[in-house]
């Protein structure tokens, strides 16, 4: 039986896109709030999901019941400019958001070991299955922290995985990095990816293609995911 494919929304310019992909958010976390008294929101870092931030802050649902955390983190200082929680706390939590639960996945002043478990007892916290999981994409095909090539990959996509969050290593990366293992993302209740450009829309044709997924991770959330999964793509401006 072939996967059920994901549902697709398409926009003229990154511009129209983020008032259109945050009001989905809101009417998807307002519905849990409704049903459960609490939402978990998951969402990453990089430059795409800027509007998108701006635009959900302003949202007029109970952010007081939203716990928010990242799919993944570079191990780095919070004040870094390269923090995915830098750029949450400065775009997202603000306006009506102000008042969200945020749960940040890394804490660079522990050691290590010492990080990694506490990473795992913040999330195991949060509400599950989480709620709604924002993902991006790179040009290589990764999503989250599930680089090609990375040491770790396979165990970090299962959705089976033993942890909630796992260490990670991008192929020539600067930062050792943390991510959500597929144990959190493979299992919301809802998840969207969220791509920009012409590039990013040619990459999402080769993964949509046959392949393994350890070649293009993004592969492991669009078989897995099926109609729980939405993609927002936007042309560039």
């Amino acid at each position: 039986m072939s996967p059920i494919a994901p549902t697709r929304r398409d926009f003229p310019t990154p511009a129209a896109l983020a008032p259109a992909f945050a009001a989905w958010t809101a009417e998807r976390l307002a519905l849990a709030i409704e049903a459960r008294g609490a939402a978990l929101l998951v969402v990453s870092g990089g430059t795409t999901p800027v509007r998108y931030f701006h635009a959900l802050s302003s949202q007029p649902i109970d952010w007081s019941r939203v716990a928010i955390t990242l799919a993944d983190e570079r191990r780095v200082a919070d004040d870094n400019p390269r923090s995915n929680a830098k750029l949450v706390r400065e775009a997202l939590l603000s306006d009506r958001a102000a008042s969200a639960q945020f749960t940040p996945l890394a804490d660079s002043r522990l050691e290590e070991d010492r990080e990694l478990a506490s990473a795992n007892a913040r999330i195991a916290a949060l509400p599950s299955p989480a709620d709604l999981v924002v993902l991006g994409m790179g040009e290589d095909g990764h999503t989250a922290s599930w680089f090609p090539g990375a040491a770790g990959l396979a165990e970090a996509m299962d959705p089976g995985a033993r942890a909630l969050v796992a260490p990670i290593g991008a192929p020539g990366a600067a930062e050792p990095r943390l991510t959500l293992t597929g144990r959190v993302i493979l299992r919301a209740r809802a998840l969207a990816l969220h791509i920009e450009g012409a590039a990013k829309e040619r990459t999402l044709a080769r993964a949509l293609a046959d392949g393994p997924l350890e070649a293009m991770p993004i592969r492991a959330v669009l078989r897995q995911a099926g109609e729980r999964l939405t993609i927002f793509w936007a042309a560039s401006a």
